[in-house]
């Protein structure tokens, strides 16, 4: 698996999801792992260049389900932090594994 490029901004990385109702945008595209990360869509978010954005993702990842994109926010997570994804209903909420108490079989 080739290495994924991340914005880091004071030991924090820039971690995309979709937290409104309807459509997920990583769990949605599981298959594009990148799209988590990708530096020029969180640019684009923080300043809420939605044409540009839409624009960019349109050409870089043609095939991709774009349903979570008009949704998109950016969380800042410490680097080497271990977290997942979540999806109810399409709203992605990003879970911490030290926040959670994990049960093993």
């Amino acid at each position: 698996m080739k290495p994924i490029d991340k914005l880091v901004d004071n030991g924090k990385v820039a971690v995309l999801y979709s937290p409104g109702f309807g459509a997920g945008w990583s769990t949605w595209n599981k298959e594009v792992p990148e799209i988590l990360f990708d530096p020029a869509i969180v640019k684009f978010v923080e300043k809420e260049q939605w044409a540009e954005l839409e624009t960019y993702v349109g050409l870089k990842y043609p095939d991709i389900y774009k349903g979570g994109m008009k949704d998109l926010a950016i969380a800042w997570i410490p680097e080497g932090t271990e977290f997942r994804i979540g999806e109810y209903d399409g709203a992605e909420n990003i879970e911490i594994k030290e926040d959670h108490s994990w049960i093993t079989a």
